[in-house]
């Protein structure tokens, strides 16, 4: 995307004028959506953005912006227009400038497509989706199937003053499903969205027919759902998607985003046991073709498996550029952003709570009285605290150790910290699943995961007794 010369100038022009450490980002990606509604195609949209970044240091100072323009006269003026605003009393020097020995890496393909995006028509993927709506056809009370896919291509060059340059490539694929049932007046919804880092062959993991079942499965066991009870009780939560709440009330107290500022209740706790004792949380941006997966994070770093939590110890944080220079920690490849308009900061990539060698069985026979939560839904996080709320999208209730009814309405309700010392039980059975992550570096690919785990007592908002 840069020439090399381009970019050295660039960064050497930094260096002269003052800037401790010199970063060049640049972009192209291509995207392509297709949505299906009703067996009935409404929307297609392509499109292609490129642009490039530069973030330069000045000590703990950073300064960051951005431009389409990729010209050597177009990065050259971004640079020194922010040389001027932290620079040597806005004196941009040329003395000095030379040309910077790269030590090249590009990405081996761990996580590459097989079968790209241009390999097939739009008609393949109409008829994908065409298979999902049918698979989403089991019942009579099915009234609306609605079928989004997501393509995504992009490469991606980071180049900075410590000589690193590196080029990634990042392919990756969505289908979403989202099912409406009715039962007269009654209306309730199911949905389910994998994705992965590769290409059309996805499909081969994920046949759009299986989606778009386990969508409507769950929106037919919300419409015979009851009203879910409420109150405080142990509650075991399902694998996959189940992870999303310590993702948000948990991972994110472990960026060094938040403990760098002293915003994290979790700051300053490596070496404590800050979980029970049958967790331990990893983040990891190796697992071949997940979601949040890539050869390098966005600062050029190579990414890593990350153990956070091992046996409810806190032995890592994760850490970007900026992190580790406030904190002293050592990096971790966590350094992500959205795209080339944001400055990266310390972001999960795939975060999971690792197999235990309960079965699944046991986390039930205990429960007196309680709920399952099979499936998580959204929900709200406070900062710093890790206080959230999250609805559940597909929950039973469980009575002496069996599962019974479907209930629906269920809100989950406590602070990541403390629901994470309340594990008292892990299966066997790991499985994790993606989604986006918003933070101050914008909306990321993330994938959330966990076996099934029972937590003593969680506090439980619905509406019956």
């Amino acid at each position: 995307m840069l020439a090399e010369a381009i970019v050295s100038d660039v960064l050497s022009l930094a260096r002269a004028g003052g800037a401790s450490f010199a970063e060049v980002y640049a972009e192209r990606w291509k995207s392509r959506t297709l949505r299906v509604l009703n067996n009935e195609a409404k929307e297609a949209n392509s499109g292609l953005s490129y642009g490039a970044g530069v973030r330069l240091f000045f000590g703990e100072e950073i300064v960051y912006a951005y431009t389409n323009d990729l010209t050597g006269d177009g990065l050259r003026d971004v640079t020194t227009n922010l040389v001027r605003l932290k620079g040597r009393s806005g004196r941009v020097d040329a003395r000095g400038r030379g040309g910077l020995d790269f030590r090249r890496a590009v990405a081996r393909g761990l996580h590459g497509a097989q079968v790209f995006f241009d390999a097939q028509p739009k008609s393949y993927r109409l008829t994908l989706l065409k298979d999902a709506d049918a698979g989403a056809r089991i019942a009579p009370e099915i009234q609306q199937v609605d079928s989004l896919l997501s393509e995504l291509d992009q490469d991606v060059l980071v180049a900075n003053s410590d000589g690193v340059w590196v080029e990634d490539r990042r392919v990756r694929t969505r289908l979403r499903v989202v099912v409406v049932a009715q039962d007269g007046a009654d209306l309730q919804t199911g949905s389910y969205a994998p994705g992965l880092s590769m290409g059309l062959e996805f499909f081969d993991r994920h046949p759009p027919r299986d989606v778009g079942r386990r969508s409507a499965e769950q929106a037919l066991a919300n419409l015979r759902a009851k009203p879910a009870p409420a109150g405080t009780m142990p509650v075991v939560i399902g694998n996959a998607f189940g992870g999303v709440i310590f993702h948000e009330a948990l991972g994110h107290l472990l960026e060094t985003t938040s403990v760098a500022r002293k915003a994290s209740v979790l700051t300053d706790k490596i070496g404590e046991q800050i979980a029970s004792r049958v967790v331990t949380y990893v983040d990891d941006g190796t697992t071949p073709h997940a979601w949040g997966s890539s050869e390098f994070d966005d600062e050029g770093a190579a990414t890593e498996r990350t153990v956070l939590i091992e046996r409810g110890e806190l032995k890592s944080y994760m850490v970007d550029r900026w992190g580790a220079l406030m904190t002293g920690y050592r990096p971790t490849g966590s350094g992500r952003r959205e795209d080339y308009t944001y400055a990266p900061t310390s972001r999960m990539r795939n975060t999971f709570i690792m197999p235990g060698d309960s079965s699944i069985e046991k986390l039930f026979e205990g429960v007196e009285f309680g709920l399952y939560a099979k499936d998580m839904g959204g929900g709200q996080v406070r900062p710093g605290s890790g206080e959230y709320n999250f609805g559940v999208k597909e929950a039973y209730v469980i009575r002496r150790g069996r599962l019974e009814e479907p209930v629906r309405g269920a809100m989950l309700v406590g602070k990541g910290p403390d629901t994470i010392m309340k594990v008292v039980a892990v299966a066997g059975d790991l499985e994790t699943s993606p989604g986006m992550c918003g933070s101050l570096s914008g909306s990321i690919p993330v994938e959330v995961g966990q076996p099934h785990l029972l937590v003593s007592e969680i506090v439980v908002g619905g509406e019956a007794r």
